[in-house]
């Protein structure tokens, strides 16, 4: 059985950033998020963090 993490994140109920445990990484979808999602994606400690809460 396969399990899929997801972390999103909303502000004015709009997403601007996830991360998915398919892709591995997180994925920004407004130019904030995509601002966090490279900051998040270059810090070892947070991904060694989110890719472990699976």
């Amino acid at each position: 059985e396969k399990v899929r993490f997801l972390d999103r994140y909303f502000y004015n109920r709009e997403e601007y950033a996830r991360f998915d445990s398919d892709v591995g990484r997180y994925q920004g979808f407004t130019p904030y998020g995509e601002i966090q999602a490279r900051y998040w994606n270059n810090n070892p400690e947070i991904m060694e963090y989110t890719r472990n809460a699976v």
